[in-house]
């Protein structure tokens, strides 16, 4: 999977935000993690905005090409790591 796919799918659904996408496994793609800073994610509960992210790539979860996913949330207005 193209990191740069994935960063750019979180950031169309998510309008405004900044995601940072790595393969912490190092080598083919389908292990990734997402640091993704967001004005949406304030007052959401951590599932809520871990749900948001998923929204954007579930496509590629369900076809596999995303094995594991971590994710990392930040809400913009208040700097607070969820």
């Amino acid at each position: 999977m193209d990191l740069t796919v994935v960063q750019d799918l979180i950031e169309a659904h998510l309008p405004g935000s900044r995601a940072t996408v790595t393969d912490f496994m190092g080598a083919g793609g389908d292990h990734l993690a997402v640091r993704v800073e967001a004005e949406q994610f304030a007052g959401k509960s951590l599932i809520e905005q871990h749900k948001m992210i998923y929204a954007a790539v579930q496509e590629h979860m369900d076809s596999g090409a995303i094995h594991a996913l971590s994710i990392t949330t930040v809400t913009l207005d208040s700097g607070a790591s969820a």
